[in-house]
């Protein structure tokens, strides 16, 4: 089974989407298999956004994510990653498609709600950066005979 990394930014945590959030992508059939709220150190922000540290809204990435709480989840299912991306919309709020996340809450680009892994090679060093292998969790959920053939 695929993994990707979710992350709810500070804005989504304070304005209470967590569980909507989490509700649109169990409806979808993902099982969630890590999840905690945490305070983002600035090591692991600079970390996390270390592909942009060279251009200039660097730092106000890096100050956003470190300013309030975060939820960070790790979900796996058929295909997660894509589909994840499609379920949170395009970057910018004011280009999503109406029915995603960033469509139907975002605002704008530098409040966007939520960060998911572009690819599985990038899901795969965001989960190792921000969860420890025993803080992620295998099952199968009942209805998995309903979900996948």
């Amino acid at each position: 089974m695929e993994r990707t990394f979710l992350m709810i930014k500070p804005d989504g945590v304070q304005r209470g989407l967590v569980g909507e959030v989490i509700r649109r992508l169990e409806a979808k059939g993902f099982m969630l298999v890590g999840l905690k709220l945490m305070s983002v150190s600035q090591e692991l922000a600079e970390q996390h956004y270390d592909v942009h540290k060279d251009k200039g809204f660097f730092k106000g990435l890096v100050e956003f994510i470190t300013s309030s709480p975060v939820v960070a989840m790790v979900w796996e299912g058929d295909g997660v990653v894509a589909s994840a991306r499609k379920i949170i919309g395009a970057t910018n709020p004011l280009t999503a498609d109406p029915g995603t996340i960033r469509g139907d809450f975002g605002l704008s680009i530098g409040r966007n709600l939520i960060h998911g892994s572009d690819a599985v090679e990038t899901a795969n060093r965001e989960i190792a950066l921000w969860f420890s292998e025993d803080e992620l969790t295998s099952w199968k959920p009942a209805a998995t005979p309903w979900l996948y053939e």
